[in-house]
Formats: C-alpha cells, sequence, structure tokens
C-alpha cells in the first residue's frame, strides 16, 4: 500500500464540518499527512497535535472515528507502525465519546482489526507489544482471542508476553485463573512446547489481571508481588496508564472489594512493602500507604505504626512525612518522633513542625514561637487551623483556631515588625491574631504600625483584636493613615466594626454598585449587614446594580448569559434586598433567575448559593420551591436545594424526597457536609427506615466520605464528618 492508496479518500471527506478538541478538524488531513514525513521531527509534531485533536487527555470526537483508517493504513504499510497501533489503542480504549454517535471510535478500530492483527507477527517485538494492546483495547473478543492464545504459545519476548497475557485476561477475565495456574502457582508456562520460567514483568502482569479478575488474594500471591518489588520499573515500558504504580494499584483493587479478607491484604501488602529493606520498594509502598489512608477508614491505625518508623530512615523520611501529616487523629503515635525531628535543625524540621500542628497543637505551639521566623509550613498550618478563614465562620465539629500562648503572641509581633516578610507570612501572622480576638490585643500597636506595608492583613485584623476601649483610638488612626490604593470597602468595614460608623462603608459601597466590577458581590454582602436609613439609602444602588437580565431590561440580550460572578452578584444582590426591605418581593425574581440560569456542569456552587438565598427567605421563598425541586436530581446541589426546600415549606410533604436527595448527595461524595446541615434541620427521627440505614452506613462503613475542597485534609474531614453524623444519629438506636 502506497502513499497514494492510503491517503486516495482523504480528501474527500467533510473534514471542516467536523469536529474535534479544538473546534473545526480542517487541520486534521495535514496532520495525518505528516505522519508519513520523511522528517522524523514533522512527523513527530503531526503525531503530537494529532493526540491533542482527536485523543485530548483521553476523550475522542466525531473526527476521531473518521481519522482512524490511516493510521491503520500506515501501520500496515511499515510506516511508523509502532507508534500508528499506539494511537489506534488509545482511540479504542477511551470511554468518553464527545459525539453523537456513541461507541463509533472505537468501532472505527474494530473495522481495523484486518490491518492490525497481522502485524502481531511483526518481526519487531515494539510492533508486536504496540498490535496485542491496540487489538486488546478494542474488546473485540472473538476476533481477537484466538490471536492471543497463538501468540501466548509462540511468543518469547517478556514484555510482549506481558501484554498478551493483560490483553487476554481483559478480553476473558475467565483466564486469570489460567494464568494463575501456569504463570505463578506453578511458576513457569510453556513456549512452542518448551518450558519457560516467566521473567518477572510477566509474573507481574499476571498478579494485576488476578487482582483485576477478584481472585482470591492468597499468601502465593502475597509473596510473590513482594519478591518484585519495586515494581514500578516493571511496568515502564506498558502501554497501560492506570498500572504505572502496581502496588498502588493492587492496593486500590484490593480495597475495592470492601471485603474483611481483602481488605487485611491490601493493608498486610502495603505494611510488608513500607518494611522492605530496599528503598526504591518503600517508596513504592509509601505512595500505596498514602492511597490506602484515603480510601480505608481501616487503613491510618494500621499503617501509622510503620509510616513512623520510617520518619527515622533518611532515605524514606520524606516521603513518610508527607504521608503521616494525612493520618488525622491516628498520628498521636508518632507525636514524639514529630517533636524529636521539629526541633532538630534539619531539613525536615518545619514540615515535621507543620504535621505536629495538626496532630497536637498544645505540644507545637511553644516549638513554633521558638522558631518562627524559620518555619514557614508550620506557620501556615497554624493559621490554617481554623477553616473559617477571614469569616470565622465554621461548621459544627470544625476545630477552633490555633492555641494561644504569650510566647507565640510576642513571637508574632516581633515577625511584623520585620519589614522584609512577605504576603503569605503576613496573611498567616494576621491569621493567627484574628483567630485569637482581644486576647491578641496587645498586637493593635503593632497592626498600626504595620498598616503601610500590610494594610489587607491590618484592616482585617485590627477589628479583631482590638478592645472596647481602644477602638475609637485606633479608628482614628485608620482615618488618618494614607490608604490610597486600598479597597475602600475593606477601610469602610474595617472602621464600621470598630466604631459602627457607616458613613464610609455607605460610600464604598455605592462606589462599587456604581462601577459594577468584581467586588459586586462584597458591596452586596456589605450592604446587606447595614441597617436603619443607611441601609435604605443604598436600595436604589443595589437595583441599579444588578445585572441586565436580573432586572429584565428590555435590552437585556437573551444569547449572551451570565458569567458565574455575574450570578453569584445577583444572588447577594437580592440577598441584601431582602435583608434590608424585610420583604421578599424584590428579592424572589432574581433568585428564580439564577436558579433559572445556573445551568450546566460549571455552576455548582451558583446554584447551591442560590439555594442558600432561597431558603434564609424562609415561607417568603415557597414561590421557589419548583425551581429548587428541579435542582433535587444533580448531586452536586441536590443536598443544597433540600434545606432550602426545607425552609420554604417546613410542612414536611415532601421530606422523604428531600432526604433522599441529601443523602444521595452525600453518598456520591457532592456535598456530605450540606447533606449533615440538612439532616440537622430535619432530624433524624423523621428519616426512613432505609434512609436511616444508609446514614449509619456512611458513618460506619470502611469507605471513607471525600469533602470536596478538602482533598489534601481527607482523613480529618471523613472524622469530622463521621463524628457529626453518630451525634446526630444517637437516640434512634443506631449509632455506635
Amino acid at each position: 500500500m502506497d502513499l497514494a492508496q492510503i491517503f486516495a479518500d482523504l480528501d474527500a471527506q467533510p473534514w471542516e464540518e467536523r469536529e474535534h478538541a479544538y473546534g473545526s478538524a480542517e487541520d486534521v488531513p495535514g496532520q495525518l499527512r505528516a505522519l508519513a514525513s520523511d522528517d522524523a521531527g514533522t512527523a513527530e509534531e503531526a503525531l503530537y497535535e494529532l493526540y491533542g485533536n482527536i485523543v485530548h487527555q483521553g476523550s475522542v470526537y466525531e473526527a476521531t472515528a473518521h481519522a482512524v483508517p490511516y493510521p491503520a493504513r500506515l501501520a500496515a504499510a511499515g510506516i511508523r507502525p509502532a507508534e500508528m497501533l499506539q494511537l489506534l489503542g488509545c482511540v479504542a480504549e477511551s470511554d468518553d465519546e464527545r459525539s453523537d454517535a456513541v461507541g463509533a471510535c472505537r468501532a472505527a478500530v474494530v473495522e481495523q482489526l484486518p490491518l492490525i492483527l497481522p502485524l502481531i507477527g511483526s518481526a519487531d517485538s515494539d510492533v508486536r507489544r504496540s498490535a496485542v494492546w491496540a487489538a486488546a483495547r478494542t474488546g473485540a473478543a472473538e476476533q481477537v482471542l484466538p490471536v492471543l492464545r497463538r501468540c501466548w504459545e509462540e511468543e518469547r519476548d517478556p514484555l510482549v508476553r506481558a501484554e498478551v497475557l493483560t490483553g487476554t485476561a481483559w478480553l476473558d477475565p475467565a483466564s486469570a485463573a489460567e494464568f494463575d495456574r501456569s504463570v505463578l502457582a506453578a511458576g513457569g508456562a510453556r513456549v512452542a512446547e518448551e518450558p519457560v520460567a516467566e521473567e518477572p514483568v510477566v509474573r507481574l502482569a499476571a498478579l494485576l489481571a488476578c487482582a483485576d479478575a477478584e481472585l482470591p488474594w492468597t499468601t502465593v500471591h502475597h509473596d510473590a508481588f513482594l519478591a518484585l518489588l519495586p515494581a514500578d520499573p516493571l511496568v515502564a515500558e506498558r502501554f497501560d496508564q492506570e498500572r504505572t504504580e502496581p502496588l498502588r494499584y493492587l492496593v486500590d483493587q484490593l480495597l475495592e472489594r470492601d471485603t474483611d479478607d481483602a481488605r487485611e491484604a491490601a493493608l498486610a501488602l502495603t505494611e510488608a512493602g513500607l518494611r522492605h529493606p530496599d528503598a526504591e520498594a518503600r517508596e513504592e509502598a509509601i505512595g500505596a500507604a498514602e492511597h490506602a489512608c484515603q480510601a480505608s477508614r481501616t487503613a491510618p491505625a494500621r499503617l501509622t505504626g510503620p509510616l513512623t518508623a520510617l520518619l527515622g530512615d533518611p532515605a524514606s523520611a520524606d516521603s513518610a512525612l508527607s504521608v503521616v501529616g494525612q493520618l488525622g487523629e491516628h498520628a498521636t503515635t508518632a507525636v514524639p518522633v514529630l517533636t524529636t525531628l521539629a526541633t532538630e535543625d534539619g531539613p525536615l524540621a518545619d514540615r515535621a513542625l507543620a504535621v505536629l500542628v495538626a496532630t497536637d497543637p498544645d505540644r507545637a505551639a511553644p516549638l513554633l514561637a521558638a522558631e518562627l521566623p524559620r518555619r514557614p509550613r508550620a506557620l501556615d498550618a497554624a493559621a490554617k487551623a481554623s477553616p473559617g478563614g477571614w469569616t470565622g465562620a465554621g461548621r459544627d465539629g470544625d476545630p477552633g483556631p490555633f492555641p494561644f500562648t504569650t510566647a507565640l503572641l510576642d513571637a508574632v509581633r516581633a515577625r511584623l515588625a520585620q519589614t522584609g516578610i512577605g504576603w503569605n507570612e503576613a496573611i498567616h501572622l494576621g491569621l493567627l491574631l484574628f483567630g485569637w480576638g482581644e486576647r491578641a490585643a496587645p498586637a493593635v500597636p503593632d497592626l498600626l504600625a504595620a498598616l503601610d506595608r500590610h494594610p489587607f492583613v491590618v484592616l482585617r485584623a485590627l477589628p479583631a483584636v482590638c478592645p472596647a476601649e481602644e477602638r475609637e483610638r485606633v479608628a482614628r488612626a485608620l482615618r488618618a493613615a494614607d490608604l490610597t490604593g486600598q479597597s475602600p470597602l475593606d477601610v469602610g468595614s474595617a472602621l464600621h466594626r470598630l466604631t459602627g460608623e457607616t458613613g464610609p462603608l455607605v460610600r464604598a459601597v455605592m462606589d462599587v454598585l456604581a462601577v459594577g466590577d468584581r467586588d459586586v458581590s462584597e458591596a452586596a454582602k456589605a450592604a446587606g449587614e447595614l441597617t436603619g436609613t443607611e441601609a435604605a439609602d443604598l436600595l436604589p444602588h443595589l437595583r441599579e446594580a444588578l445585572s441586565d437580565a436580573a432586572r429584565k431590561a428590555p435590552d437585556a440580550s437573551e444569547e449572551e448569559g451570565r458569567t458565574n460572578p455575574r450570578l453569584d452578584a445577583d444572588t447577594e444582590i437580592a440577598r441584601a434586598l431582602w435583608r434590608i426591605t424585610g420583604s421578599a418581593d424584590e428579592a424572589l425574581p432574581v433568585v428564580a433567575g439564577v436558579l433559572e440560569d445556573a445551568e450546566g456542569d460549571w455552576t455548582r456552587w451558583q446554584n447551591v448559593r442560590a439555594a442558600g438565598a432561597a431558603g434564609a427567605l424562609g415561607t417568603e421563598g415557597r414561590p421557589l420551591a419548583p425551581l429548587l425541586e428541579g435542582k433535587l436530581d444533580h448531586p452536586d446541589h441536590a443536598a443544597a436545594a433540600a434545606l432550602a426546600l426545607l425552609a420554604v415549606d417546613p410542612s414536611g410533604r415532601h421530606g422523604t424526597r428531600l432526604a433522599d436527595a441529601a443523602l444521595t448527595s452525600a453518598e456520591t461524595n457532592a456535598d456530605p457536609n450540606t447533606a449533615l446541615d440538612f439532616l440537622r434541620a430535619y432530624g433524624a427521627r423523621n428519616l426512613t427506615d432505609d434512609q436511616l440505614r444508609r446514614w449509619t452506613h456512611l458513618a460506619e462503613r470502611d469507605a471513607p466520605v471525600y469533602i470536596p475542597g478538602l482533598s489534601h485534609d481527607t482523613v480529618r474531614a471523613d472524622t469530622r464528618f463521621r463524628e457529626q453524623t453518630r451525634l446526630l444519629l444517637r437516640g434512634t438506636g443506631e449509632a455506635s
């Protein structure tokens, strides 16, 4: 097949009408032709562009299916066959098809099997291996399995054999038992009637196939896998991107079985890896341990000991410390070792103290005070100990601020006096002071002295720490300061919180609302906190600041739509209008418009905030019920919608449906915390028996609940969720 034959029909297709990841596929014909270029650089660039266009991050498109025949023909013609086959394999394995013809891309590769399968007999082992992988990924077992079975009997190259084994087990999971017997239990196989002792890469493929097929994991498998550690190098040349970390993958597969035996197998294997004499093997086990602790509530307690032991191993301490920091309450047994590391002048001291801050804050506080300038990570952890941040608002069960000590306050004050500290450090120092409140009153002079250097921090921290008798004096200092360039909202808000004066804040709110910039939401929040005449004076400005869509302006374009910040701003303005007027008349149509326009995958938090605004209206928000009910089917905002519906219609008529929606949001890890808020408002005693069972399962199962936004602290976040759930279920007879 020459190039003229390969590309004979290429230009006859309407590529410009077809779509790939970046729009029109009019550039695809040129990229396909360039694959055959004599210039290696040109061909590599074309291949790179095709991966970006037709197999973009694993997604395939309308144009992908139509492009498939050409790489297949090039491979059959011997033109970069391994690369072409790998491209086809990526197309075939994709489960994310962005076109109306679902399944068309994989089907297109299946149609090319008459060109792909003969290449399994190529003289080049890379081509054979690529052909095996691409053919198996089509899922066309009837056509591919007989070829793979013949290849298994004849192939000697270990990498190709590993690919054949994996592909065969992929197409026929029952064959994993055959490989278990021939490759693992018997320790070998036969090739061309000769006995063969399988290479490690083949044995690893057999072990992973056994795990995928959910075969019982025995001591034979355990010992066989440990003998292969470190395992990562064995898959370095494999195509399967899901198994680039075999130990982690295997632990995940075993934990997903959710049985006591499989869980014990996963944790025993991880623990043995953590105690392995080889440093690279221990490194792989640390990665597996991190995943296990995020995927199993049993894992942290089981693995804390061996992970703590690695803190004394120079080769493993760095990685182990990262995992120990995620163990939550289970890391308390590591406190003595962490304390030693934190007090030593070594490279891990700051990170060890940061872990200690989260694990034993009372012990960490004096250590942080003693070395504050040299412990930025620990300071960051201490400043973020309370999730409330500058608002000070948190959920039930959230930890409080970092412990206050006079020594630490003195250290913070000393740092504030330094002229060279950066933005992040200033923020962290300010958050500590904010959390301590008036206990940090001695820092008022230091904050005023730092006003010109760190106005953002000072304007937020000062009102929190300033005692009543100092507030007027501090306010005068703020009025006299040159705060040019600072947000008038920040200045006005600080003065309002210090003395209650409203003039600067009202003027700032008016200015921001008039300009309509990104601070509109914050201005509306500030307006909603005001009362009396000053608040009433803001009403026309709030109304004018609404988007054209919210005001139903005659010239509003229905096609333009509102951006997410604009949707949020309209929601906050609606809240302010309600708070100031005491009537829901103006807020209702605005919130309704946001709920109507907040559609699609990228408006999750806009829906949540709008639902919160609807719920705040109480029974006056009842006209919004139909729109809120329409949000119950999407787990991302179902819990918020259910909570709002409970507020706007407290009759409980639809309580069972609302409770189901909120529970589903928790079960899918979409919004577990808001689901808890719903349970708190609804009452566990109102749950059906099935709902009670499901809530109990969430609290008591081995798999943790994931809280969005807290992926860096999954164990602690899940522990808080679990404790709160148990507390709310107490008295129902289901709480443990």
